[in-house]
């Protein structure tokens, strides 16, 4: 089965045909709500997997390189995207109301790339507005063992009681500002355990070696972080790629699509590992303009 765009005509025979329903859980726990159900399922496809879109990077990077035009970057990814995560400025602005695409909407932020912490986030965005935006999920960064971690831990836990209250899941981004050397299996999975734990009802973190462990550990699905942009389209494939064979449930990636010299086929080919399980040389082919496998 081959993942494309959405179109009215996909919409439709999607109506037509029996739909496999897979409820989206805590491990060993209670369903969720149905209306938190209904939004995640939006996000996390059928398969079980998801392919997001990040581009909230201006909450606090500014005008990012390729990024600078969000409508323009963004309108020709969307109909491969299974979900955009995006902050309410560029929602309103640089979204079309028509695109049927979920939106997960940024609403921390407090902190620029200017100060050298980056870890001193508030709620920035009500849930009552995230409601009037018809957002699927919300997202915060949590900061484990920086400066402000008390504080972001506890707007999640408050952020998650106001979510359950309307049916909004809450997607805790495990952050770890400018200190890429966090990147390890050891602490990313006690940042991804410490999100489930406050309730979070999917988590954002980043790849690293026994990535396995960190998925075994967080009994809420993972979804992982392209990161800054790599050096060529197939890195991002194989991060992708091994990713999905470790356990993630997707990718949200951003910089390693849109900075892209192909934007189009690159998510294209992240589409065909997360949902198709191609390999990363068979969607190194869609990035280079080919078709897709039946």
């Amino acid at each position: 089965m081959t993942f494309g765009p959405r179109t009215a005509s996909s919409c439709r025979e999607r109506i037509n045909t029996p739909h496999r329903f897979q409820r989206v859980r805590t491990t060993g726990g209670p369903a969720l709500p149905w209306g938190l159900q209904n939004r995640l399922a939006r996000i996390i496809r059928s398969d079980g997997h998801t392919v997001m879109l990040a581009a909230d990077h201006g909450y606090f990077l500014g005008p990012t390189h390729k990024l600078e035009i969000p409508r323009k970057t963004l309108e020709p990814l969307l109909p491969f995207a299974d979900a955009i995560m995006v902050t309410r400025g560029v929602v309103r602005t640089s979204v079309d109301p028509a695109a049927n695409v979920p939106i997960v909407l940024r609403v921390s932020g407090g902190a620029s790339v200017l100060n050298e912490d980056l870890s001193n986030e508030k709620v920035t965005t009500s849930m009552k507005e995230a409601v009037r935006l018809n957002a699927s999920a919300v997202a915060l960064s949590i900061f484990i063992g920086a400066a402000h971690e008390h504080d972001s831990l506890v707007n999640l836990g408050k952020l998650v009681d106001e979510g359950e209250e309307v049916g909004m899941p809450v997607l805790a981004v495990t952050a770890v500002g400018k200190e890429l050397e966090k990147r390890d299996a050891r602490y990313l999975g006690l940042a991804c355990r410490i999100a489930a734990e406050f309730g979070a009802h999917f988590v954002k973190t980043y790849f690293c070696e026994d990535f396995s462990k960190v998925v075994e550990s967080c009994p809420v699905p993972l979804v992982v972080a392209g990161g800054p942009k790599l050096e060529t389209e197939l890195d991002a494939l194989d991060l992708a790629y091994e990713a999905i064979q470790e356990g993630a449930r997707g990718v949200d990636m951003g910089r390693n699509i849109w900075q892209s010299s192909n934007p189009v086929g690159m998510i294209r080919g992240i589409r065909a590992i997360v949902h198709e399980r191609s390999t990363p040389k068979e969607a190194l082919d869609l990035v280079k303009g080919g078709k897709p496998k039946k």
